[in-house]
């Protein structure tokens, strides 16, 4: 079983992603992240300070251990916005690892614009980023996202935030079928089982935040999601059974003395 999650020119040992918003204060995210074993944390660069040395930086908290920080473009609502502000960030930090996300619908769904997704990533490929690209779950855009530069797919499995789990299997699977680079399932976790699931589905890799951050335990549910994903990841190199609609015996019948 390969362990090792290469992205780009990186490689990590876990494949739990966690985020680093909805916590109560940088401790309380840096004793779940830790609990996780996850060696990312994304970073919304609007709304976490990672930059300003003359305020409580999250960066501070994490400056002994081996967790990766992953800067995203949240808030950003066009591929322009998204393009300065990691630009910059890879100035003030020195990151070039990145999460790119450009929001079509800020009001009620959070869903990605992936037309303006697309058109960052392009740029953004150019200027030598790594770039994991937050999409719909359509394999079509999947495949384009690739194109553009991407060196991960991270589709949603359901709106962030909203707990529901993956609203289609299939998609996730069409989508590791469409491309060749590693496939994160982002936002919507809820709970461990939908991580298991996801990665009982092919997905490379789980990014979840909410499901820990408000959990009534988080370092708990952050124990749960890191032992749900290499469970997960172990149950599909492992290959399940495949699904009958009528009964078959686990014992064998021939020979049976009655």
């Amino acid at each position: 079983m390969s362990n090792i999650l290469k992205i780009g020119t990186y490689e990590f040992d876990s494949r739990l992603i966690v985020g680093s918003g909805k916590y109560p204060d940088f401790k309380t995210t840096y004793d779940a992240t830790i609990a996780s074993g996850a060696e990312m944390i994304t970073v919304a660069v609007r709304r976490v300070n990672i930059t300003n040395p003359n305020e409580e930086n999250l960066m501070d908290y994490f400056k002994d251990s081996n967790v990766k920080f992953l800067p995203n473009s949240a808030g950003c609502t066009t591929a322009e916005e998204a393009i300065t502000l990691f630009r910059l960030t890879r100035e003030a930090t020195g990151i070039d690892l990145i999460k790119l996300e450009v929001i079509g619908d800020t009001a009620k769904t959070l869903y990605p614009d992936v037309l303006e997704t697309i058109k960052a990533c392009e740029v953004l490929a150019k200027d030598g980023f790594t770039i994991m690209a937050y999409t719909s779950d359509d394999p079509i855009m999947a495949k384009r996202l690739e194109d553009a530069g991407a060196h991960a797919i991270m589709p949603l499995a359901s709106p962030i935030g909203s707990g529901l789990g993956i609203q289609n299997r299939y998609n996730v699977v069409f989508i590791r079928e469409a491309v060749s680079v590693p496939v994160v399932v982002d936002a919507g976790i809820g709970t461990a089982s939908d991580a298991a699931i996801a990665m009982e589905l092919g997905a490379d890799a789980v990014l979840t935040n909410t499901a820990i951050a408000q959990a009534k335990n988080p370092i708990l549910m952050a124990e749960a999601m890191k032992n749900a994903v290499i469970a997960g990841r172990m149950a599909y190199e492992a290959g399940r059974i495949p699904k009958k609609p009528f009964a078959t015996a686990s014992s064998p019948i021939d020979g049976m003395i009655f």
